[in-house]
């Protein structure tokens, strides 16, 4: 009687395993076929997060004037606080130069004490509004560029690489864009 159990449950296993795999091969060819919500497969549920192409606190950054981003400190600038040489952020508001949160958290203690909510990483150049508590696109966002492209020059010695503003419609996998073209 075990075993006929255990041959019952093997086969059982197996039936199952056979089942698993052909709601797999079924999930695959929704995503083949476009029947998946392609809301899905970004942002969180695909393990990385999506930056925000909008924020409301970008009016509390000073115009992008030559003498502001004059004032951009070079990317390899310690902390002002503690001095600490990595991991360092600069506050887009009044261009202070303060570690991570992984670090010493000046920066979060800077906008804390001040409200300064938009930080610029010297690490990886991503830009963080600590009021939306979101990374922003710097390749979306206008504001953003002026400051990202001074500090991509200042870190490699070059212009960034800036995508197009055009948008592709994900139902039919074109570009469209504001302007007609022939």
């Amino acid at each position: 009687m075990s075993s006929a159990a255990g041959e019952d449950s093997s086969s059982s296993r197996k039936g199952k395993e056979k089942e698993d795999a052909g709601a797999r091969r079924e999930e695959a060819v929704e995503v083949a076929e476009g029947e998946v919500d392609l809301g899905d497969l970004y942002g969180a549920a695909a393990g990385w997060v999506e930056a925000r192409t909008s924020c409301p606190h970008l009016g509390t950054m000073p115009p992008a004037g030559a003498i502001d981003l004059e004032r951009v400190p070079p990317p390899d600038s310690p902390c002002s606080r503690c001095h600490h040489p990595a991991e360092n952020w600069l506050c887009l508001i009044c261009k202070d130069v303060l570690c991570s949160r992984f670090i010493n958290k000046h920066m979060l203690c800077h906008y804390q004490e001040t409200g300064h909510c938009l930080a610029l990483s010297f690490s990886d150049l991503s830009v963080w509004c600590f009021a939306c508590d979101s990374y922003l696109d710097v390749q979306a966002i206008l504001e953003l560029r002026p400051v990202y492209e001074v500090a991509h020059l200042l870190k490699f010695g070059e212009r960034p690489p800036f995508r197009s503003l055009e948008v592709l419609d994900l139902s039919t996998g074109e570009n469209r864009s504001s302007s007609s073209g022939a």
